[in-house]
């Protein structure tokens, strides 16, 4: 409910307006019932001394029902149920009125009676709502008005009813502009025939070559499609009604999901919204009851996932968020996209590197976070593999420097951001990544342990999963540069399968994956990783890629492999063989066993690792990790052949492991 401080002069006149409408109402519904004679003569004086009271009883339900406070330009059926609401409150009110106080103890009969009592509940609705509803109408005139004499292009929706009734909405409301919807596809049987807000659902999905030659004939040309979300699910043939729209000369544009009350906006369809399984369905009140009025911290807030998580934590309503970014560029656009959304939060941009431990240290300190993403990390698999002394500063070190710092701050959890290649790694992007994991997992185990079975003062978690679409240095951004210039799409082996998902889904899940750890329930487990679907084999995306930009593999557009890459494996595994699986009940979020050494030789492993990296001693560096991760490599000819490792390998993997757990 909106508070009374918030109120404008507008909302004094819709109450304004409410407070005679009652009146006339009222007044009408004496005189109706009296037909203006002796009997409404009689009582007139009794009700013009009630009125004032009743009139000042009505001003708080119309507040209350949210009445004084709703514009009028998009009145609803809420609006409508909430009309109806305050009619039935003020009719019973008169009801008490006259049945308990005015005719036992002024009148000595029925002062209103029944048939004035229910004649005023039609009337006070219909006072409430013709007003409302003439400004509504006026207002759908005028744009639809604007619509038709600005030229709008004429727009085929795809969808089901629900979809394209948000769409309309948008125009009607002026959010979406520029478009004159005539027709609906739709993919559900029980749509066909139907008007969604007086546009008419023309066919199903299959028949939009027929639906726009159709309407070519009645020389009302249609020049645009919107995809909206609904048409983007498998049975809608998404592809193919893209590549149809194209091949048509037609402009697709889709309409994102919604939710946390986003205004309903077009983008353009992007390739990658067609390539991956349904997204999971998120809680987003849980991610909210997480995220809202906390201080958070963003390290690496610059990048695709950094910038993500950013963008999602202000949506999710925090109070307080520091971006951490040693990219001047990355730190600036960043702070200068959130600053546009117009959020309410306190937004800081730091220039920081999360090597440089005592600035990381002072910023934690000074900030005083509640929750912190670590996202800064060196990821490139190839360049790790030329430059890995590099990775170990930055993944390892850097690691630490901030675990470190926010346990210090007294934050309530850090979660690092991982990555699938940590599973029994073969590259030096894994194997950092699985070393700083596991100084996350000990510092957890020893919070958990000295908390005794309660809740314990911090969790420090990490979440892996793999490929993004559209992030920086990803695979599909690539393929439609090399698309676009003519080709060839470069593969590196023709049996590589990674998993993808999208940046929203994997940043969404990162925070629900927080959510579970911060829970109540069990705090034996600090590595998640997310469900990515199935695995997608690189040169089906290539093909994929190439048809949906309307060439033709092979014919139009040459694939060639260019041979695997220093770090790189086949198949990318989701679990190793010392981290079985833990169900945890929650969609999209799985879990594993906790599989660390103790602080204790964590810390002379460091300590090593410290004092090679200061005499850049590369052979000392490597033996120290991979005494750490003895999965290291193990199973790395295995992976680049595409086969499993053999029993001994493996065996040999799980001895290592084994002598690692607690």
């Amino acid at each position: 409910m909106t508070r009374l401080s918030h109120l404008t002069l507008r909302n004094f006149l819709i109450a304004l307006h409410d407070v005679v409408a009652t009146a006339a109402a009222l007044f009408v519904a004496f005189y109706l019932r009296f037909e203006g004679g002796a009997g409404f003569t009689a009582r007139l004086p009794l009700l013009l001394q009630i009125l004032p009271y009743f009139l000042a009883f009505s001003v708080v339900v119309f507040y209350v029902f949210n009445l004084t406070t709703t514009k009028w330009r998009f009145i609803s059926l809420p609006d409508a149920l909430n009309i109806i609401r305050v009619a039935t409150v003020l009719t019973v009110a008169l009801l008490v009125l006259d049945y308990i106080f005015v005719a036992p103890n002024v009148h000595g009969t029925f002062f209103l009676g029944k048939i004035t009592i229910v004649l005023y509940w039609f009337l006070e609705i219909s006072a409430l709502s013709t007003l409302r509803l003439t400004y509504r109408y006026f207002r759908y005139t005028r744009v639809m008005h604007h619509v038709r004499n600005e030229n709008a292009a004429a727009t085929l929706l795809i969808g089901r009813a629900a979809d394209a009734e948000v769409v309309l909405r948008g125009i009607e409301s002026g959010a979406i502009k520029h478009l004159r919807p005539v027709g609906v596809l739709s993919p559900s049987r029980s749509d066909l025939g139907q008007l969604i807000r007086n546009v008419p659902v023309v066919g199903p999905i299959d028949d939009i070559e027929d639906v726009i030659a159709s309407f070519a004939k009645r020389n009302k040309p249609i020049a645009r499609v919107v995809m909206t979300p609904s048409a983007f699910a498998p049975e809608s043939h998404p592809e193919s009604v893209l590549m149809r729209s194209r091949r048509l000369g037609l402009i697709v544009s889709r309409l994102p999901s919604l939710e946390q009350g986003d205004m309903p906006r077009l983008t353009s369809v992007a390739v990658e919204d067609l390539l991956l399984r349904p997204s999971e369905t998120i809680d987003y009140a849980r991610l909210e009851a997480l995220i809202r009025d906390k201080g958070v911290i963003v390290t690496g807030g610059g990048g695709s996932i950094g910038s993500e998580i950013c963008e999602r934590v202000v949506a999710f309503g925090a109070a307080r968020l520091l971006i951490v970014e040693n990219s001047e560029p990355a730190l600036y656009a960043v702070t200068e996209a959130l600053a546009a959304r117009g959020s309410g939060a306190e937004i800081q941009g730091r220039i920081a590197d999360i090597r440089d431990r005592e600035r990381v240290m002072r910023l934690m300190a000074e900030f005083k976070p509640d929750i912190v993403f670590h996202a800064a990390a060196l990821k490139h698999v190839p360049i790790l593999e030329r430059d890995w002394s590099e990775g170990v500063k930055t993944n390892i070190f850097g690691s630490i420097n901030v675990a470190d710092a926010a346990l210090a701050a007294g934050a309530e959890a850090m979660v690092m951001i991982s990555t699938d290649k940590a599973i029994e790694p073969v590259s030096m992007l894994g194997l950092t990544k699985r070393f700083a994991e596991m100084y996350c997992q000990a510092l957890d185990h020893d919070l958990v342990a000295q908390a005794g079975g309660s809740k314990p003062a911090m969790r420090f978690i990490s979440v892996r999963f793999g490929n993004v679409l559209a992030s920086n240095g990803s695979v599909v951004p690539k393929f439609k540069a090399q698309i676009e210039a003519g080709g060839p799409v470069t593969v590196t082996h023709p049996d590589m399968v990674r998993y993808f998902m999208t940046i929203r889904e994997a940043c969404d899940l990162v925070i629900t994956a927080a959510t579970h750890a911060l829970g109540a329930k069990r705090f034996d487990v600090s590595v998640y990783v997310l469900n990515m679907g199935q695995p997608v084999k690189i040169v089906d995306l290539a093909e994929r890629m190439i048809r949906l930009s309307g060439l033709q593999p092979g014919h139009d557009i040459e694939i060639v492999f260019s041979g695997m890459r220093p770090g790189e494996r086949l198949n990318e595994i989701l679990f190793a063989s010392e981290e079985p699986t833990v169900d945890i009940g929650v969609a999209g979020v799985m879990a594993a066993k906790p599989n660390e050494p103790p602080m204790q030789t964590l810390r002379k492993w460091i300590s090593a690792l410290e004092l090679a990296i200061a005499h850049d001693d590369r052979a000392t560096i490597r033996t120290i990790l991979k005494d750490a991760v003895p999965e290291f490599g193990v199973n790395a000819s295995a992976a680049s052949r595409g086969m499993p490792a053999s029993g001994a390998e493996r065996s040999a993997g799980q001895s290592a492991g084994r002598t690692r757990r607690r």
